[in-house]
């Protein structure tokens, strides 16, 4: 059967710093006076330059009532903050218009009277980002801005996280400053658990946005909002403890009378469509490219070979011939506008004081057309007609978008992870409505993102179950296999919980929803997974730092390699024979020089790290690992020890109690309730197993035959029969202490008592010793400083304990087992699983000390725990390793989540590590093998030899194939199975 999942409680990266979430990201309005002034975008027709725009802000900023007014160059957009009392939208268009202008209004926010703040953690997607260097770029520029803490750009994702303060700056403005440098942006989502983004659908005119306004303003609890016309979103920031997402959205309908009715929008959905629409478009690009540059390729190659054809591009036609006119036109449509994306990315990337590859393939095609066009210019007026390069710039344009658009399929693969995660998530679900009394009364079919805490839903078989819950009401069994990897399906009965995107196969269950939105499991593991793919590992800033230095060093080879081939040619140091026909010095050493600058293109550097980091996430998660970044992984693929923590790691955590011996004179059942009252407010697996001892002995001891078994049952747990216990505290290594009826008891170890001054007999030690001798837990209790009894407490070792320290020292790992318990029980314990090295957890530090203690030397070191106690032991650690059915402050402070709770997944989670940094390691070698055999060749550095040249076309070729390379390697990973443990201990069965 699965491991119980209950208590799973998943965070995001647990060393970023918290996010206060009461801050709204729809700060429409000016800050200084938000109920006075309103904010409008307006598009402006017609800038083509700086000059432009500062002409349109003058404008605007001259304007009585304009408070704030920002012009945007390439996005042809102006965002005006102004009084509404002193201007109207008509006198910004018309000042607009008047400083020669084309204007037309395109958002009109609309805002609630409250001002949000806090930190926030925003996630955007970016476009038009290519290698690194524009990583790097777009990183530098939100750094740079007012209010940003942090920020992180993903290139294989193309997502960027940015933490900020919204009271500074708004999501707005950081999108405004990312399209100011020449990418796309759009904000995604953020972490605030009080905003809901709705579709619309029913506005058709401005009354109905005005009724829209009028109905949210009215409505309790409602604190911002704000209307996108373009896209028809509705954004609203709203007050949790007065509202809920329900509530909200059906105010608003039946305040609307049933006009208008809502959705809500899936950010996972949307980003998904965007990367759809990325690939959609470049595949449109190459495709335009490709169609025109087949006529060019032709008349190079088949049309000198067909007279008719031939004689009519010979046709003269002006002063030029008519194949000349046919090449120049269709190349420079390919050049200008199908390739305007590489002139404007490189633009802006010159503009931010950074080089990318859009700067390398810029200057590659220019050159060649340029050169083509002048060659032509040059033989109309000389008469001495040079060959022309214009196929050269159209192939190399195609082959590079072609290049794109595979890397843009491959890239979209590596995030599957997440789509598949989102996929699991249950669209919508069926509310049992009830009236006042409690009785229900229907049901009614809701959008799954509708669902609040408290709600009974209604999970029919074969469906999946909408929310974390409890059953209240059925039997069932549920596969849980997409969060434990398990596939056996486990029964779920009342009380017990149920995982939110699991199937219930065969019965009906009632379940109550407790935890929904981004508090769910599987919410919180594709935040993990997306949080673990938007990382870095520091393998990345090798590659971050070769972008940012490659293309200035390849335009400088690319120059000296024209200058030398040049200056060779003019001082006699190779013949004229080697010159093409009817070409020059110049134009033989151009073509060496494009051909570098071309092929050296740093894009496979860049997806070297991130798209492995990617795909070995999203395997991970799979597998039941969960990931939390780049840095893990890194780190996790060189660990030497891992330390095991012995109560709930390497034992199963269900204690039980084998043996209750008094040695005083009190009563077995008096004894058992003291010992159990005083545990009673203790969280460790020896308290719970003494408590459940002790209740299951006042079960049977006064049973009720008047009642059902159902009935008893809920009576038992109600433990009825428990002391009142006061000053309790405890006694971390050593027990608890408390008062009981104004005595004090002590429940625990040897040290426990010795420093309480409380004598141990002869005959209770030696019963002690042999507990302990057998692998059994003995606990001590003393009441009213007399030692009154013993209970031996045994807690199994999980099956597979055993075999997983084996093969972890196959691997060359080393295993410590850490615990607080006694030394005897430890050897044993560890005896059983084959661990060597015990260590004693000594406090206050306790574990944590160890893991120090190990780190000396450099060595790297793993912990494995599950327990509060656990915590600091995991965070002092290189990497933590959660068990998945532990507590919520041991998985924030782990690296890796071990969703099965199964010791295997440490293996799993070491293997896959080395794994995924050996397929880093290749990928760098891949890519700069690559600049390494291919610069020199393309430079001609073989031609006086082997007369072997790369034409700038095939450079193309080679450059857009060397990048999708680098990221099929990395999806190769996509196979990665988990090692079998028959396999690792090299076990025969006959």
């Amino acid at each position: 059967m699965a491991p119980s999942m209950t208590g799973l409680q998943l965070t995001a990266a647990s060393r970023r710093d918290s996010a206060d979430e009461e801050e709204g990201l729809l700060s429409s309005y000016d800050r200084d006076n938000p109920s006075n002034l309103r904010r409008i975008q307006v598009n402006v027709t017609g800038m083509t330059c700086a000059a432009c725009s500062n002409s349109v802000e003058s404008a605007l900023n001259g304007l009585n009532g304009v408070v704030k007014a920002s012009v945007a160059l390439l996005q042809n957009k102006a965002d005006v903050t102004f009084d509404p009392a002193l201007l109207q939208d008509e006198d910004i268009a018309n000042a607009i218009e008047d400083a020669g202008f084309e204007a037309e209004i395109i958002n009109e926010p609309s805002v609630s009277c409250s001002k949000p703040r806090a930190m926030l953690i925003g996630q955007f997607t970016i476009g038009g980002m290519t290698c690194a260097a524009c990583v790097n770029s777009v990183e530098g520029i939100l750094k740079k801005l007012p209010g940003v803490k942090k920020a992180i750009v993903a290139l294989a994702t193309s997502l960027g996280e940015v933490e900020y303060d919204s009271t500074v700056i708004s999501k707005d403005d950081i999108i405004n400053s990312i399209e100011d440098a020449g990418f796309e942006a759009s904000f995604v989502q953020s972490n605030e658990q009080d905003k809901l983004v709705l579709g619309v659908t029913g506005i058709t005119s401005e009354i109905d946005v005005q009724m829209l306004e009028g109905v949210l303003c009215n409505l309790n609890g409602v604190r911002q909002f704000n209307y996108d016309r373009r896209a028809k979103e509705l954004e609203i920031h709203f007050d949790t403890e007065l509202l809920g997402s329900r509530t909200l959205v059906d105010g608003i309908e039946s305040g609307s009378h049933g006009k208008l009715q809502f959705f809500v929008k899936n950010p996972y959905t949307r980003m998904a469509s965007k990367d759809l629409e990325e690939s959609l478009n470049m595949f449109r690009l190459f495709t335009a490219s490709l169609f025109l540059s087949v006529p060019v390729i032709l008349m190079r190659i088949l049309c000198p070979r067909i007279p008719l054809l031939y004689s009519l591009l010979l046709w003269r036609c002006g002063p030029f011939q008519m194949g000349d006119w046919l090449k120049w036109g269709l190349v420079t449509v390919i050049q200008f506008v199908i390739g305007k994306r590489f002139y404007v990315a490189a633009w802006r990337a010159l503009r931010n004081g950074s080089t990318n590859m859009d700067v390398l393939v810029a200057l590659g095609t220019s050159a060649s057309y340029f050169y083509s066009v002048c060659a032509l210019l040059y033989g109309a007026i000389t008469g001495f007609w040079s060959p022309t390069y214009f196929e050269t710039s159209a192939m190399l344009i195609t082959f590079v978008l072609f290049g794109k658009y595979l890397e843009s399929l491959a890239k979209g693969k590596t995030s599957d992870a997440i789509k598949k995660l989102v996929e699991l998530a249950p669209a919508t679900a069926l509310l049992l409505v009830k009236d006042k009394g409690g009785k229900v009364e229907g049901e009614r079919e809701i959008d799954a993102l509708l669902i609040q805490p408290g709600d009974i839903l209604k999970v029919l078989p074969g469906t999946k179950i909408p929310a974390d819950g409890l059953v209240v009401w059925g039997s069932s069994y549920v596969n849980e296999s997409m969060v434990t990897g398990e596939a056996a399906p486990v029964l779920k009965e009342a009380s017990l919980p149920v995982i939110g995107g699991t199937i219930n196969l065969h019965g009906l269950l009632h379940v109550q929803a407790n935890k929904v939105g981004s508090n769910t499991i599987l919410n919180q593991i594709i935040s993990l997974v997306e949080t673990a793919q938007m990382s870095k590992a520091p393998i990345q800033k090798f590659a971050d730092f070769i972008a940012s230095i490659f293309v200035p060093a390849v335009v400088t080879l690319a120059s000296f390699t024209l200058l030398g081939w040049y200056l060779a040619g003019i001082l006699g140091a190779y013949p004229k024979e080697w010159l093409p026909e009817n070409g020059n010095y110049f134009v033989f050493s151009l073509m060496f020089a494009i051909s570098v600058v071309v092929i050296a293109c740093p894009c496979a550097l860049g997806l070297a790290t991130p798209t492995a980091v990617m795909v070995a996430t999203g395997v991970g998660a799979n597998n039941g690992v969960l990931i939390k970044g780049g840095d893990a992984l890194e780190r996790a693929q060189k660990i030497r020890y891992v330390i095991f923590d012995k109560t709930g790691t390497l034992t199963q955590g269900k204690a039980t109690v084998t043996t209750a011996k008094v040695f005083s004179g009190m009563d077995r059942g008096e004894f058992l309730a003291l010992v159990a009252s005083a545990e009673a407010s203790s969280e460790h697996p020896l308290a719970k197993a003494i408590l459940e001892y002790a209740r299951h002995f006042h079960d049977f001891d006064e049973p009720n035959t008047t009642k059902n078994a159902q009935t008893c049952k809920l009576e038992s747990k109600s433990f009825g029969w428990l002391l009142d216990a006061s000053d309790f505290s405890a006694l971390p290594g050593q027990g608890v202490q408390c008062f009981i009826g104004g005595k004090k008891i002590l429940v625990g170890n040897r040290k426990l008592m010795i420093e309480n001054w409380i004598t141990i007999p002869v005959h209770v030690e030696n019963f002690v010793v042999e507990l302990e001798e057998s692998a059994k837990t003995g606990i001590l209790v003393a009441y009213d400083n007399d030692l009154i009894g013993v209970l031996g407490v045994a807690d199994p070792l999980k099956r597979e304990a055993a075999v997983v320290v084996e093969g972890l020292m196959k691997m060359g790992v080393n295993p410590v087992m850490v615990t607080g318990d006694n030394w005897r029980t430890a050897r044993a314990v560890a005896k059983e699983v084959g661990i060597t090295d015990v260590r004693a957890e000594v406090m206050p530090a306790g574990k944590a000390d160890v893991v120090r203690s190990l780190q000396k030397g450099g060595n790297v070191v793993a912990m494995v725990g599950d327990g509060i106690n656990d915590s600091p032991a995991l965070a002092a650690a290189d990497v933590g390793m959660a068990i998945g059915a532990g507590t919520d402050i041991a998985i924030e402070a782990a690296d890796y989540v071990l969703m099965r709770s199964s010791l295997e997944d440490v293996i799993t989670a070491i293997d896959l590590s080395r794994k995924t940094f050996s397929r880093i390691r290749l990928n760098y070698f891949f890519a700069m093998a690559y600049n390494v055999i291919a610069i020199p060749v393309a430079a001609g550095a073989l031609f006086p030899w082997l007369k072997l040249t790369l034409p700038p076309w095939v450079a193309g070729a080679c450059m857009a194939f060397s990048s999708v390379s680098v990221v099929c390697s990395s999806l190769l990973l996509r196979r990665y199975k988990k090692p079998r443990l028959t396999t690792i201990l090299e076990i025969t069965i006959e």
